[in-house]
C-alpha cells in the first residue's frame, strides 16, 4: 500500500508570529507544503523553509480565486500522492475558517488529519484592544456570527446582543448597515456600545468605538477594512474608561 500523506489544519492565529502555538510553529516551518489563506501574515509565511512550495488559496467577499470544494479536492489529491500538507489558516481553522469541511473531505477519502488550533481572531483582537469578552460585571456570554452570510435579514440573532452578551460579528465591515438596523429591530438599544477592530493584534491595529446605531457611519468615515471584527456590548465601553484611567494616572 502506497504512503497517505497529513492534512495539518493550522491555526495562525490573529497575525504576529509569537502568537502561534509552539506546534504550529514547528508544523510551518518543517513543511514541504504550505496552503494558506490570505489573511496569514506574510511574517508567518515567511517561517517556512527555502524550499517549501507556498500555495495561496486566499478569498475575498464575492470572489473566491479558489472556491472551497477545490480546495478541499487539493488538500486529498496532495495527501493520496504521499505528501503532508499544512493547511494553515488565519485564527483558528475551527471558528469560520471551514476547517471542518475540509476534515470531512480528507476524512471520507481516507486521508488522516490533525487539527491544530489557533488563537481565534476574536479573542486575539479582543485582547489586543483590552476588549474581556466576558466580565463578572458586564457579560457571561458570548456569542460569535458571520456579518455577511447569505440569507443575512433572515437570520435569527435575537437575544445574542444585550445587557449581560457580547456578540462578536466576523466579516460584518461591508454589512455593517444590515447589521445595525437588524440588531435595532431586534430591540437592541441605538446607544448600545460597539468596537470595530481593525487588524486585531497586529502592529497597525486600529481600535475604533462608538453607539450601534452610529455603526455605519463610524465603519464608512473611518474607511475600515478587513480584516475587522465588530464587537457589541457593555464590555466596550468598560474597556474603554479601564484603558482612559490608565492613560491619565500614568500621565500624573
Amino acid at each position: 500500500m502506497e504512503n497517505i500523506g497529513t492534512v495539518y489544519l493550522v491555526g495562525a492565529g490573529p497575525g504576529e508570529p509569537d502568537l502561534l502555538t509552539l506546534r504550529a510553529a514547528r508544523l510551518i516551518e518543517s513543511a514541504s507544503l504550505i496552503v494558506h489563506d490570505g489573511l496569514v501574515d506574510r511574517a508567518i509565511l515567511a517561517m517556512a523553509r527555502p524550499d517549501a512550495a507556498l500555495v495561496s488559496v486566499a478569498k475575498q467577499r464575492s470572489r473566491h480565486t479558489v472556491p472551497q470544494e477545490d480546495i478541499n479536492a487539493m488538500l486529498v489529491r496532495e495527501a493520496l500522492a504521499g505528501r503532508d500538507v499544512v493547511r494553515l489558516k488565519g485564527g483558528d481553522p475551527f471558528v469560520f475558517g471551514r476547517g471542518g469541511e475540509e476534515m470531512e473531505d480528507c476524512v471520507a477519502a481516507g486521508v488522516p488529519v490533525q487539527i491544530v488550533p489557533g488563537i481565534s481572531a476574536a479573542n486575539g483582537a479582543a485582547a489586543a484592544a483590552g476588549i474581556p469578552l466576558t466580565h463578572r460585571d458586564a457579560a457571561s456570554i458570548v456569542s460569535f456570527v458571520a456579518g455577511q452570510c447569505k440569507g443575512l435579514k433572515e437570520q435569527d440573532w435575537a437575544g445574542l446582543a444585550g445587557k449581560g452578551r457580547t456578540l462578536v460579528i466576523y466579516m460584518g465591515v461591508t454589512t455593517a448597515p444590515q447589521i445595525a438596523e437588524k440588531l435595532m429591530a431586534d430591540g437592541l438599544a441605538p446607544d448600545m456600545p460597539v468596537a470595530v477592530i481593525e487588524n486585531g493584534a497586529r502592529p497597525q491595529m486600529r481600535v475604533l468605538r462608538g453607539p450601534l446605531a452610529a455603526l455605519p457611519d463610524l465603519v464608512a468615515r473611518e474607511n475600515v477594512v478587513s480584516p475587522a471584527l465588530i464587537v457589541i456590548g457593555e464590555v466596550t465601553a468598560r474597556a474603554d474608561q479601564a484603558l482612559a484611567r490608565f492613560a491619565l494616572e500614568a500621565a500624573i
